[in-house]
């Protein structure tokens, strides 16, 4: 099973509301929504209000990725824009497991988030109360950076590691997905394709449900 994420960050700002049903028209799975603080990383990014609004305006399913310092305070305040997933990211975490049940308390599904150079085998303990692991295949906070290659490994080691599992969480991957890293990632297990400005909202010409179409064909090995 193959999801199609798109990074709500890297959408026109000034035209979210028609970027939003052309991303509906184009049929993607979620919306891959950025929060971060200017402290976990040097940037800053989507506030409650917007993702309230964003919220109350799409069908599509949000996915809040916390790049922030304090995780558990921004659960807190973002719990009330009712994501289906939201991850924090496990090197800012002082209480994973604290924080993996305040996510299931709230309703909502649980995700692990992993810079490219911790060490994958950081999540193992926590997999099976996970419903999804994003690995980050830039480091967080910009986009349009390369695409880190070890992380490849990585997602080696952790689909070897799930194959064990009867009930397991899906892989994220985000950073760089393109026409040259999906069928890579789609060898090593990855799940959940999140696309921004290298593959979906770049200045090609293309319908952005042309785009996702080009993406579902690579992730079926057509």
């Amino acid at each position: 099973m193959y999801k199609v994420a798109a990074s709500i960050m890297c959408a026109n700002q000034m035209e979210l509301k028609n970027e939003l049903r052309q991303l509906e028209n184009a049929e993607v799975d979620i919306l891959h929504c950025d929060v971060m603080d200017g402290v976990y990383v040097n940037n800053l990014a989507m506030g409650p209000y917007v993702l309230e609004d964003i919220k109350k305006t799409t069908s599509i399913p949000l996915d809040i990725h916390l790049a922030t310092k304090e995780p558990d305070r921004y659960i807190e305040m973002f719990a009330p824009v009712k994501p289906e997933y939201m991850s924090f990211h496990i090197e800012a975490a002082d209480n994973v497991q604290k924080n993996i049940q305040k996510l299931r308390d709230y309703g909502i599904k649980p995700a692990l988030a992993l810079n490219p150079e911790t060490p994958v085998e950081r999540i193992f303990p926590y997999l099976d109360d996970l419903e999804m692991v994003l690995m980050m295949t830039v480091n967080p906070g910009f986009a349009g950076q390369k695409f880190n290659y070890s992380v490849l490994e990585k997602l080696e080691i952790l689909s070897k590691r799930l194959e064990k599992k009867a009930r397991r969480p899906l892989i994220e991957v985000d950073g760089n997905i393109n026409e040259e890293t999906i069928p890579l990632l789609v060898e090593r297990g990855a799940n959940v394709y999140v696309l921004g400005t290298s593959q979906l909202f770049n200045q090609q010409p293309e319908s952005y449900r042309s785009k996702v179409n080009n993406v579902q064909t690579l992730l079926k090995g057509e």
